[in-house]
C-alpha cells in the first residue's frame, strides 16, 4: 500500500533503482514472504473456515471473531498476493493488470488490515469481559453477528480512500522504456486532507486499538496472576485457571507480534508523510519501505499459525473429519460387496471437538 501526497519521478529517468543488488536482496525476501502467506494463509484459514462452515456448535463469539481475521487473511492471501507477486518480483515495479484491478488489490489488502485489526480488538475486549466481569451476561449471538457485520462496514468505508486515489502512473528511466507504478497519489493541494486521514486512520487502526488491547490484557494478567481467588481451589478451578493464563499469553504474544510487525510500517509513513526529507532523496528509501512492508505483511501468517494451527488445534480437528471421511468411503466400499457388514464410520453429522478459545 502506498500512501503517497506527491511523488518526484525525475530521478527514475537516469536509472533504474530495481537493477541493483539491494532491491534484488528485497525482492527475494519479499517474494519468500508472499509465497508464505500465500500458502499458510491460504491453506490454514481455508481449512479453518471449512470446519467452521460445517459445525454449527463450532461458532461461539471467540471463533466467529476469530473468522473475521481468517476470511480478511485467505482473501489476501488468494486474491491480492498473486497480483503482488508479480508486481513485486516478476515485473519489479511495473503493473500490468489495469486501473480497476490496481485499485482493487490496494482496496481489498486495506480492508483486510482494518478488520484484521478490529477483530483483535474484539477479542481483547471479549477476554477481558469473560474474565474480569464474569456475572455480566455474554455477549448474545445476534449481538455478536451485528458486532462483526459492523466490524466490516466500518473497515469496508474507511479504506474507501485507498481505493478513490489508487491510480496508475508511468516512470520513464531508459530511453524507451518505462515501468507502471500502482499506487495511491493524492495530489498536492490536498496535502492537508491526506495528512488529517493518515492520522485518523493511525489513531483509529493502529495507536487507538494497541492502547485499549494493551489495557484490556494488563487488567486481564492482574485478574488472573495477582488477585486471589477466595474459597477452595479444586482440581477443575485450577486447570481452568491454567488454561485461561495459556490462552492470554498466547493472545499478548500474539498482540506483541502484531505491534512489531506493524510499528515500523506506520513509523516510516509518519517520516514519510512529515518529515519527507529525511527519506525520498535516500538512494534505497523503496527499498526500506518495501521491505517494512513485507514486515508488517507477515503478521498475517503469525495469526494464521497461532489462531488456527495452534490453539484451536484446527489440523487436528482437519484430520478427525478427514479421517471419517475415509472411513465412510470405506463402509460404502464394503457395503457394496458384503450387504450384511455393519459399517463403523462417524456419521458426518455427529459433532466431535469443539474449538474455542476457553
Amino acid at each position: 500500500q502506498w500512501d503517497i501526497i506527491d511523488y518526484d519521478f525525475s530521478g527514475y529517468e537516469r536509472q533504474d533503482f530495481t537493477a541493483d543488488r539491494t532491491f534484488c536482496a528485497a525482492r527475494a525476501v519479499i517474494g519468500v514472504a508472499l509465497a508464505c502467506i500465500m500458502l499458510v494463509c491460504g491453506v490454514g484459514n481455508l481449512i479453518f473456515i471449512a470446519t467452521l462452515a460445517r459445525y454449527k456448535k463450532l461458532r461461539n463469539l471467540t471463533n466467529l471473531l476469530i473468522a473475521n481475521l481468517a476470511i480478511s487473511d485467505f482473501l489476501v492471501a488468494v486474491v491480492c498476493c498473486p497480483f503482488e507477486m508479480d508486481y513485486y518480483v516478476v515485473k519489479q515495479l511495473s503493473w500490468l493488470h489495469g486501473h480497476t484491478l490496481c485499485a482493487s488489490v490496494n482496496y481489498l489488502r486495506t480492508v483486510s488490515l482494518y478488520v484484521s485489526t478490529n477483530a483483535l480488538l474484539a477479542i481483547a475486549v471479549d477476554r477481558y469481559l469473560a474474565i474480569v466481569h464474569p456475572l455480566k451476561p455474554r455477549i448474545k449471538y445476534q449481538t455478536a453477528c451485528v458486532l462483526i457485520c459492523v466490524v466490516w462496514v466500518i473497515s469496508l468505508l474507511v479504506a474507501i480512500p485507498s481505493a478513490y486515489f489508487t491510480t496508475e502512473t508511468i516512470i520513464p528511466y531508459i530511453e524507451g522504456q518505462h515501468k507502471i507504478f500502482c499506487g495511491q497519489i493524492w495530489p498536492a493541494d490536498q496535502q492537508m486532507s491526506y495528512k488529517s486521514y493518515f492520522l485518523f486512520i493511525l489513531i483509529l487502526q493502529f495507536v487507538g486499538p494497541v492502547v485499549t488491547m494493551c489495557l484490556c490484557y494488563a487488567q486481564i494478567s492482574r485478574e488472573l496472576w495477582f488477585k486471589s481467588v477466595p474459597g477452595f481451589q479444586t482440581d477443575q478451578i485450577r486447570k481452568r485457571l491454567r488454561c485461561r493464563r495459556k490462552t492470554v499469553l498466547l493472545l499478548v504474544g500474539i498482540l506483541t507480534v502484531y505491534i512489531i510487525c506493524w510499528a515500523p510500517y506506520y513509523g516510516f509513513a509518519v517520516v514519510r508523510d512529515f518529515y519527507p526529507t529525511l527519506v525520498l532523496k535516500e538512494k534505497h528509501y523503496l527499498t526500506v519501505f518495501y521491505m517494512v512492508e513485507c514486515i508488517a505483511m507477515t503478521n498475517s501468517v503469525i495469526n494464521t499459525v497461532f489462531f488456527v494451527m495452534v490453539k484451536n488445534n484446527t489440523m487436528k480437528y482437519f484430520k478427525k473429519i478427514m479421517l471419517m471421511r475415509w472411513k465412510s468411503t470405506y463402509a460404502v466400499s464394503k457395503s457394496t460387496q458384503d450387504q450384511d457388514v455393519k459399517t463403523t464410520a462417524v456419521p458426518m453429522s455427529e459433532e466431535v471437538d469443539c474449538i474455542q478459545l476457553k
